[in-house]
């Protein structure tokens, strides 16, 4: 008795662990940035490129650049790879020196939205 009811316990909690990590691993998670999160650059990017862990539905995902003031200082052409469902892109003109913050905000195939902001600075 007490086997079967050990072994239903560890089924259960593989069960649950399972279902747990394939939800947390669903939504779409920034991988990598560049320019790098809380980097310093001796010059200023003309692109910010974010790849996501998830394929990016493109009608919803949207990317902005702001200054210290919070004026949005990016192209306005922010928008998913055509080649690369994974990677969200904005370009850049050229940037003094200054602290910046990238803002995203993205839906994932799997009708998961995440977001965030991280900042880098141009020397």
């Amino acid at each position: 008795m007490d086997g079967w009811a050990g072994a239903r316990r560890l089924g259960l909690a593989l069960g649950v662990w399972t279902l747990t990590a394939s939800v947390a691993l669903g939504h779409g998670a920034l991988r990598r940035a560049e320019p790098p999160i809380e980097s310093t650059l001796k010059r200023a990017p003309e692109e910010v490129k974010l790849y996501f862990s998830e394929r990016l539905e493109a009608a919803y995902c949207a990317v902005r650049v702001e200054n210290r003031q919070g004026a949005r200082v990016d192209r306005g052409d922010g928008h998913v790879d055509r080649s690369n469902p994974l990677l969200l892109r904005a370009t850049l003109p050229p940037l003094p020196p200054g602290t910046y913050t990238v803002i995203w905000r993205v839906l994932s195939v799997d009708s998961h939205v995440t977001e965030g902001r991280f900042p880098f600075h141009v020397e």
